[in-house]
């Protein structure tokens, strides 16, 4: 089911981290965040207000975390990233509760697009 209302907006922020665990208890401790865990290289957190995961699937970003965007339509979103100047930097693919791609804005920041679609 689509995020109906959602088409185009921030949904998601997820952190690669070193040790799932550790980022748990800093933020549980620090801002009372709750947690999801979705295996041992996964687990998603809640503010109350935005979700977000912990990751470690891949390297810890220099940049930090990974904003993710939600689309309706995510070959649409596709191609209005590009046809803006951005460039592609993960084709999309499927993951457990969707689809996404990742790109660069032109500055050379990393976002990505998800549908659940």
């Amino acid at each position: 089911m689509a995020n109906k209302g959602n088409d185009r907006r921030i949904d998601y922020i997820e952190f690669n981290v070193t040790d799932i665990a550790a980022s748990k208890a800093f933020y549980g401790n620090a801002f009372g965040w709750t947690f999801t865990d979705y295996g041992p290289e996964y687990c998603e957190f809640a503010d109350g207000r935005l979700t977000g995961g912990f990751t470690t699937f891949g390297p810890v970003r220099s940049g930090g975390p990974l904003v993710i965007i939600y689309a309706d339509d995510l070959e649409g979103a596709q191609a209005r990233v590009e046809a803006a100047g951005g460039k592609i930097l993960k084709p999309v693919f499927t993951f457990p509760g969707g689809r996404r791609f990742h790109f660069a804005d032109p500055d050379g920041y990393e976002l990505a697009v998800w549908s659940s679609e």
